[in-house]
């Protein structure tokens, strides 16, 4: 598994409270994330518990798939959507990665997987937070497989920064 290079790969979808946005780290066993895969999931902290990415209780994804909430969880609700809609968005994710070949199948039982996810306290809708979790989650492996994103993008960019909490001046 030494060939395996890590790949980190980031995505934004959606808009509003229901968005998704994403950070994946995938990386060998015996490497690197394997070690903070797992200090991850044994050092939890208040409001931040890591836990393993399911598509149904007892059947975890491939690659194993570590779900760590970027967003402090505030309530019932919140918590509702995160460890339901988002994490079951991040388990399709990353299986229609596999489905379609942006992980190879043959190498899942060799790979880990760390899911950074942020979950707006303010989200309500958890169809739409499946979703753009879902897609967010497939894009952000997509771009760490294809090493996005290149340079050119991000040197045409640094004119104006911009992000969902700092847009752009009209």
């Amino acid at each position: 598994m030494g060939d395996f290079v890590t790949q980190i790969g980031e995505s934004f979808i959606g808009s509003g409270p229901n968005a998704a946005h994403v950070n994946t780290v995938l990386g060998a066993k015996g490497g690197h994330v394997e070690a903070a895969w797992v200090a991850s999931l044994a050092q939890p902290k208040r409001g931040h518990t890591p836990f393993v990415v399911v598509l149904k209780p007892g059947l975890p994804v491939k690659p194993f798939t570590l779900f760590v909430n970027k967003a402090t969880i505030l309530g019932d609700r919140h918590a509702e959507l995160t460890w339901g809609a988002a994490q079951a968005g991040v388990a399709k994710g990353v299986a229609d990665a596999v489905a379609t070949g942006v992980v190879a199948s043959e190498r899942v039982g060799e790979l880990l997987l760390v899911a950074a996810v942020w979950v707006d306290p303010k989200a309500n809708d958890a169809e739409a937070v499946f979703a753009n979790n879902a897609k967010a989650t497939l894009r952000a492996l997509a771009a760490g497989a294809a090493g996005e994103p290149g340079l050119e993008a991000v040197l045409a960019a640094r004119v104006r920064p911009e992000n969902p909490f700092f847009p752009p001046e009209a």
